[in-house]
């Protein structure tokens, strides 16, 4: 099985920017559990921007280039350096991958970036993706890590994208605002009332919502990839992912 595993700032982080250590800690030790087991595992992983506001002191998400840049050039070696220090406690080699919208629209680019992940995941590495955020300008940005994540899922055929949020799944409505919103517990085609049902920005440190969640669910499943949307608080459900339980909401592919 090759599963991609997206993981949000706000599982990765606590709401003013800093590392969550509980959870990253036994995010990192379910994720190396299930490479155990011979499951093919690629991170793709937010949370520099947000890590480096947080060692920089800085309170809210930035609104100028420079500063983005700078926080996240700070808080991507946090992240590589927490991910480095926990995999390896299980004997576990991680591989840093970032790249910006230019490296996917490139053909010979993103060949390389392909060929790159496939040999790192025969070398029995984790790969840990993100955007280079330290470079990427309005013009070359992917814009979000859910979209990301279905650019990875689709471009080594994986066979389940499960993103990881603060929210259980789709709902009927905006549960933050609606308290009669129910979760979708599948979803095979996605309609007009589908995509209506989402709402809007997610963390105050992080670039997705529900919209760029279903744009990467529609990502996958047209390209024959299911994904899943679940609550990434606890990391234990991944288990019951990889045993074909049902968890959060799955989106069918087309096949």
């Amino acid at each position: 099985m090759k599963l991609v595993i997206k993981i949000g700032t706000s599982t990765l982080a606590h709401a003013g920017g800093r590392l969550n250590i509980r959870r990253v800690e036994e995010l990192c030790k379910v994720i190396s559990d299930l490479k155990n087991s011979g499951i093919q595992v690629i991170v793709v992983s937010s949370g520099a921007i947000g890590m480096g506001c947080g060692k920089l002191s800085i309170s809210k998400r930035p609104d100028d280039m420079a500063t983005k840049q700078a926080a996240a050039a700070v808080g991507q070696c946090e992240l590589m350096y927490v991910y480095d220090k926990l995999f390896s406690e299980y004997n576990h080699t991680v591989a840093q991958i970032l790249i910006t919208a230019s490296d996917v629209k490139h053909e010979d680019r993103y060949e390389n970036f392909i060929n790159t992940l496939d040999r790192l995941l025969e070398l029995g590495t984790i790969p840990i993706i993100n955007e280079n955020d330290t470079i990427a300008t309005e013009e070359i940005v992917i814009g979000d890590n859910d979209t990301l994540a279905a650019i990875v899922a689709v471009s080594i055929k994986a066979d389940l994208l499960v993103l990881l949020s603060d929210i259980d799944g789709l709902y009927s409505a905006d549960p933050h605002f609606d308290s009669s919103a129910t979760l979708i517990s599948e979803v095979h085609e996605l309609d007009d009332q589908i995509m209506a049902s989402a709402g809007g920005k997610g963390s105050a440190f992080g670039t997705g919502g529900m919209v760029t969640k279903l744009t990467a669910a529609k990502m996958c499943m047209e390209s024959g990839s299911d994904m899943i949307i679940m609550n990434g608080s606890d990391p234990n459900l991944l288990y019951c992912i990889a045993d074909g339980k049902p968890v959060g909401t799955r989106f069918f592919a087309k096949r």
